[in-house]
């Protein structure tokens, strides 16, 4: 990342953190009754996520070190949702998930939190999604460079693979993407791996990997963040409407 787009990102950041705040903090006393009638506990969910990549493990080939943090979110699960299961990645249709989470989990409203995370410095408005650490480190030895996706960048609130694909990380069908994850997931063309989490990942790779080379070159930074930003408002509407309260 070049110093100049390091500064604008930071710039940006700021900005439009301060302003999301200003605009969607009068959000959170109905979002946050509307998850406590439906499930009481807690409103907000703090979970610890690896950020920037620092570098190899010392002695131990294939693990690496992320700048970890604690990542703010409105809760979409049952309180318990990982008392007898352990970190795992949420699937799309997971049964853990509240009926009022799958709202705000596809509208992308439970991320408004984030806002304080990124004035606080830990994660950008754009870049790509912070994984747990204890599975970013299983990922990295299954997935070849997918460390690399965190190398001089922040994790953001959304992301080119945010806007391009679905929220598990499939790509829309008849879409160019759907056409390339047929060359990229199943590599080994193994039966029955259909909807596998690492091929999800190899798509994310995709997006994270074409925006850190974007952020090597000012003019394509601004380009794409600019669509970015742009297309953001757009998923989330659609997110309104596939779940049927856009009509």
């Amino acid at each position: 990342m070049t110093r100049w787009v390091k500064r604008t990102k930071r710039t940006l950041d700021v900005v439009i953190a301060t302003v999301g705040l200003l605009l969607t903090v009068p959000l959170y006393p109905l979002i946050a009754l509307a998850i406590y009638i439906q499930s009481p506990g807690p409103i907000f969910f703090r979970q610890r996520r690896a950020g920037e990549l620092l570098g190899p493990v010392t002695g131990e080939r294939g693990r690496f070190r992320f700048r970890e943090f604690h990542m703010l979110k409105f809760r979409t699960m049952r309180p318990d949702a990982e008392a007898h299961s352990g970190p795992v990645v949420a699937e799309e249709n997971d049964p853990r998930i509240t009926s009022v989470g799958r709202i705000l989990r596809k509208t992308r409203l439970d991320e408004l939190p984030q806002f304080w995370n990124v004035l606080w410095g830990d994660m950008s408005i754009i870049g790509p999604r912070p994984e747990r650490p204890e599975l970013m480190a299983d990922l990295a030895m299954a997935i070849p460079f997918f460390e690399e996706r965190m190398r001089a960048l922040k994790p953001g609130i959304t992301g080119l693979a945010q806007v391009s694909l679905g929220y598990a990380g499939r790509p829309p069908e008849g879409s160019a993407l759907a056409e390339m994850a047929r060359a990229l997931t199943n590599p080994f063309k193994i039966d029955g791996t259909e909807g596998a989490l690492a091929d999800d990942m190899r798509m994310k790779l995709l997006c994270d990997l074409a925006y850190s080379l974007a952020a090597e070159k000012f003019t394509a930074f601004a380009r794409l963040e600019t669509e970015i930003l742009l297309r953001t408002p757009w998923v989330m509407v659609m997110g309104l409407h596939r779940k049927g309260l856009g009509r």
